[in-house]
């Protein structure tokens, strides 16, 4: 009997167990470090282990089988780290995903539950390496839930066994007290532990960063561009720019950033037909700096009138030294990087990073307006000559040139023709062979007729060259989608694009598209919840990895200035301020209204469910003879509603015999037969009592 009733309590424990290994196995895996099979075979041996534990037995692994895998691993684990891996740390973490697979399917002894709960912490300090995303924090969570409940169980796992037993063990019951007290638990640690969070700040997160890098890099954008690679990014949603405007004098909230802007990498004079690509010696290292800003553009720059904007820029998961800008960059803000500029604006910081890379930029994003001074733009005959360079093409491109471009007036009337007819004559398409071919402009321009935006960008800065128009090929990103609930413009590696610079004298480098416009992609549920996660990670980027004693100190002050403000009394009388609070809710509720009340209704149906099923499950399992002495105070309680709507209610200092005696026998209510059953379910744990008194209830309610 106290065998059976401990079977559940034992499940819970092997359950919690899992969770654990599971936890670490989820923030590893987010962390995108671990490579697809790991994750997909450790993945099979988690699912496998609940089969086991669900009581699927035919699934258990033979010790056999366990012996033969673990040799084969041992030969296999140098190969992994010579010609896989390659490295020792990816290595590492592949022999720890199969110890715990290993160890999760064949634990039965509880010095095998101890390794297990050890190889499930290690996970967790190998995602705390690795893992930059906000997920992180979810399974750190579940990490410490888990904990709690496998501990939790384990103590009345073991006190069961034991030979002095205070009270009958509720066989269904006591899976839900230990879940429920373990998630109290869980909460008031996660609670205790937030002031100590904003109190300390970190500081081994670069430490943590010379052992590895944590992100992994997109392989299709680099410092070069062969045509048909940026096109691969096209269906890759991972965010690569963060991107958030900043006040000017700190205070006051920033002008939102236009969704249009095109955000400028590298300029590529170089082509031989198949890459572009830009010569190294042209970058200069830039030194001039005003406090700890560096200024990058020149006096007549600075007095050009035009809006400008001021945001920070956070660069992740792309394989370039880029540095990228929308608009012309007037001043740079980039810690104690170094950075190098080159003749045609672009920057570069000379090694690729390893991780979450953060700078501020002002740049004049135009139009101008007013100009302060006539200005005519200049190339040196070298750059004129670089940017004028063609190989060896199919003479058909420079006969197409011109007649692109018959009746032109001047060569920018040309460009905005050449421009136009790529716009509207050719199909933007990510469809092309998957075999390189001889000459892809030409078979762009008179064959297929369609490709991807490299492909509109080479073509028209090759028909500009022939022309002897001055012409590059620029890439970057473009738009972005605005998140409303981290206040950032998330750019995505889909948004990866290429376009044209063309030079006028007149104009200077002039910018040119001519890549047709598709449609702006769907907003549906999963957009949403995109940008919830991408939020959630931004957070955790900045106030978790990036928390450290500068931070700590702003929002002291921060809070400092508020408290002030509230102690003189000056924001229950200052009416600005309660208007701008008053907008900034209503703006706060306008953008996650959906959520709300998806999150509400969602909230509404549990209770209600609960509520139901915790009214109809008791009295189901009492007819089933299932029922736990516990059960017992539940039917009681019901019955003394009912009684209480019948005009009788019972005193606190009544037995429930002396309460069953006080009815008068006028009332028609014999509630004798209920109470004995009431005392032979609660105090003698017998089952068959618990049916009666259901039947008894249901008696009494329809009585």
């Amino acid at each position: 009997m106290q065998q059976q009733a401990l079977a559940p309590v034992e499940r819970f424990f092997q359950l919690a167990l899992l969770g654990l290994v599971a936890s670490g196995y989820l923030a590893i895996a987010g962390s995108g470090y671990v490579d697809a099979p790991t994750v997909v075979l450790a993945g099979i041996g988690l699912v496998w282990r609940a089969a086991i534990i669900s009581g699927a037995r035919r699934l258990e692994v033979p010790e056999r089988v366990v012996t033969i895998a673990t040799l084969a691993y041992m030969v296999f684990a140098p190969v992994d780290y010579f010609f896989l891996a390659k490295t020792w740390i990816t290595a590492t973490v592949h022999v720890v995903f199969f110890v715990a697979s290993v160890k999760t399917l064949t634990a039965r002894t509880s010095r095998d539950y101890l390794f297990v709960s050890a190889v499930a912490f290690i996970e967790l300090l190998a995602a705390a390496l690795f893992s930059s995303s906000g997920t992180f924090f979810v399974c750190l969570a579940a990490y410490l839930l888990c904990g709690v409940a496998a501990r939790a169980a384990s103590e009345v796992y073991r006190s069961g066994n034991g030979e002095a037993i205070v009270a009958p063990l509720s066989r269904g019951r006591a899976p839900l007290r230990i879940a429920v007290i373990s998630g109290l638990m869980t909460f008031g640690i996660l609670i205790l532990t937030a002031g100590l969070f904003f109190i300390l700040p970190r500081t081994a997160n670069a430490a943590l960063h010379l052992l590895a890098s944590n992100r992994y890099h997109l392989t299709g954008f680099s410092n070069d561009v062969m045509l048909g690679e940026v096109g691969e990014l096209k269906s890759d949603s991972r965010p690569v720019l963060h991107v958030k405007a900043l006040s000017l004098n700190g205070f006051g909230t920033p002008p939102p950033l236009p969704l249009n802007l095109k955000w400028r990498g590298l300029a590529l004079e170089r082509f031989d037909g198949h890459r572009w690509s830009t010569d190294p010696a042209s970058f200069r290292p830039v030194l001039e700096k005003e406090s700890d800003l560096i200024k990058v553009a020149d006096e007549w720059q600075r007095r050009r009138r035009g809006p400008r904007v001021l945001y920070r820029v956070e660069i992740q998961n792309v394989d370039a030294d880029a540095l990228f800008a929308a608009g012309i960059p007037e001043y740079l803000n980039i810690g104690r990087a170094r950075i190098s500029r080159a003749s045609s604006g672009a920057f570069r910081f000379g090694f690729v990073p390893t991780d979450t890379l953060r700078y501020e930029v002002y740049s004049f994003i135009g139009p101008e307006t007013n100009p302060t001074e006539p200005h005519r733009f200049r190339l040196n005959i070298t750059e004129r000559e670089q940017n004028l360079l063609l190989p060896p093409l199919d003479p058909r491109i420079a006969e197409l040139a011109r007649q692109m471009t018959r009746g032109a007036s001047d060569d920018l009337e040309k460009t905005r023709m050449i421009e136009k007819r790529l716009r509207h004559d050719y199909a933007y398409s990510l469809d092309l062979p998957s075999v390189e071919v001889r000459d892809p402009i030409s078979l762009f321009l008179f064959v297929r007729r369609k490709g991807y935006c490299e492909y509109f960008a080479s073509a028209m800065t090759v028909m500009l060259r022939d022309l002897g128009i001055p012409a590059r090929l620029v890439n970057g990103f473009q738009s972005g989608i605005a998140n409303p609930y981290s206040g950032t413009l998330v750019i995505r590696a889909s948004d990866a694009h290429t376009w044209v610079e063309a030079f006028f004298p007149e104009t200077g480098w002039t910018v040119f598209d001519p890549t047709p416009g598709g449609a702006p992609p769907p907003q549906n549920m999963w957009t949403t919840l995109s940008l919830y996660l991408d939020a959630a990670d931004t957070f955790w980027r900045d106030w978790v990895l990036s928390y450290d004693l500068g931070r700590q100190i702003s929002l002291a002050s921060r809070l400092e200035s508020q408290a002030r403000d509230f102690r003189t009394g000056g924001w229950p009388l200052n009416p600005q301020w309660l208007v701008g609070k008053a907008e900034t809710a209503a703006a706060w509720v306008y953008n996650h209204g959906r959520a709300l009340t998806g999150f509400a209704v969602a909230v509404g149906l549990a209770i209600f469910g609960t509520l139901q099923i915790r009214r109809w499950r008791p009295a189901r399992l009492a007819r089933q003879g299932r029922s736990a002495p516990s059960d017992a105070t539940l039917f009681y309680s019901r019955m003394l509603q009912v009684m209480k709507r019948r005009g009788f209610q019972k005193p606190a200092w009544f037995t429930p015999q002396e309460f069953a005696n006080s009815v008068p026998p006028a009332a028609g209510i014999d509630l004798d037969q209920f109470t004995a059953a009431y005392y032979a379910l609660r105090f003698g744990g017998n089952p068959d009592a618990a049916r009666k008194m259901v039947e008894s209830l249901e008696k009494l309610a329809h009585g």
